[in-house]
């Protein structure tokens, strides 16, 4: 990609040009403003701030523009919000005379439906840790669904403190959990980062209850340790939607082979075969085409050291394979 306005060659994701300094995707950027002071004028706030935070993604975050435009967004979710607000039960009750106490009851139904749906967090993490509570019993079940929320925590954190919108994680229990977040206009860097940030929470969580199981000798705190390392390393492997699929997108073919030969050595030194999967991955991402412009060098030492890490953890852990046997 070259800069529409002085022809100068644009790394991949840019938002501005480092030559002349002007927006790289300005017409869409002019495209959503309009769009969004449209959908403003005929009452529809959130679509509009919808459309508002798209402009903003486009931006880079130092300039007023994005300022402006991510308070003008947080004033319309607050208007959006007011005007969803029930009206007040004596307006309910004096407007249908006999039936008001049912139209009350009704109406207070629909906000607490309403709550419940915007809990799906709280909802989904209570089936979540019923499932593994019923499967594991009460303690290994809740330091389990403990240590998936806290890989979660790990992305929902990175994307909030970039100043990106995002919801909170949604567990499925059985498969997993993810975070919703607009990743429109990031570049491949940031979305890789955002990638890592869970696994790399999910090794913190990992060592801390290897150190308390080193100190107390409770089995359960050894096979939490295990359990963390070895779905976080699964997790690694740089295929489909995976934290490690979205890592690997960054990696340069000579950065991916590094993947490949680390994945083997480690296999090879901590007999943990999990490390073949992700040396299987890393070679089948020889062969995508999908070779970024540019090598990544600080992603490739941060992938390389967090799945080393939790290497070492599954290594020092008791038991054997997942520790859910």
């Amino acid at each position: 990609m070259t800069c529409k306005d002085c022809g100068q060659d644009l790394v991949p994701g840019a938002l501005v040009c480092g030559n002349c300094r002007s927006l790289v995707r300005k017409e869409e950027i002019e495209r959503l403003v309009e769009s969004a002071k449209q959908l403003e004028s005929s009452g529809q706030l959130r679509e509009a701030r919808d459309r508002w935070m798209e402009a903003f993604l486009l931006l880079p975050g130092f300039s007023k523009q994005a300022d402006w435009i991510k308070s003008h967004a947080a004033e319309l979710q607050r208007k959006a919000d007011a005007a969803q607000l029930p009206e007040p039960e004596n307006k309910w009750a004096s407007k249908l005379g006999p039936v008001g106490p049912i139209a009350i009851v009704l109406a207070k139904s629909k906000v607490l439906l309403g709550a419940i749906f915007k809990l799906k967090f709280l909802v989904s993490f209570a089936a979540f840790l019923g499932v593994y509570w019923s499967l594991y019993g009460p303690r290994f079940g809740l330091g389990f669904a403990t240590l998936i929320l806290i890989h979660e925590m790990g992305h929902f954190v990175d994307i909030k403190r970039r100043g990106l919108p995002a919801d909170m994680p949604v567990f499925m229990p059985g498969f997993g959990a993810y975070v919703r977040w607009q990743a429109l206009g990031v570049s491949l860097e940031t979305r890789a980062a955002v990638s890592l940030a869970g696994p790399l929470a999910g090794l913190l969580a990992a060592i801390g209850c290897l150190l308390i199981w080193r100190s107390a000798g409770d089995p359960l705190w050894g096979a939490l340790a295990r359990a963390s390392a070895w779905l976080n390393i699964l997790n690694l492997i740089p295929v489909w939607v995976l934290d490690g699929g979205q890592a690997a997108a960054v990696l340069s073919k000579a950065e991916r082979i590094a993947l490949l030969t680390a994945a083997l050595g480690l296999w090879l030194v901590l007999d943990q075969p999990l490390f073949f999967l992700v040396a299987a991955g890393a070679a089948y991402r020889l062969f995508t085409k999908d070779f970024p412009a540019h090598s990544n060098r600080s992603t490739a030492v941060y992938f390389l050291a967090v799945l080393a890490l939790l290497g070492f953890v599954m290594w020092l852990s008791p038991g054997h394979g997942s520790a859910l046997e």
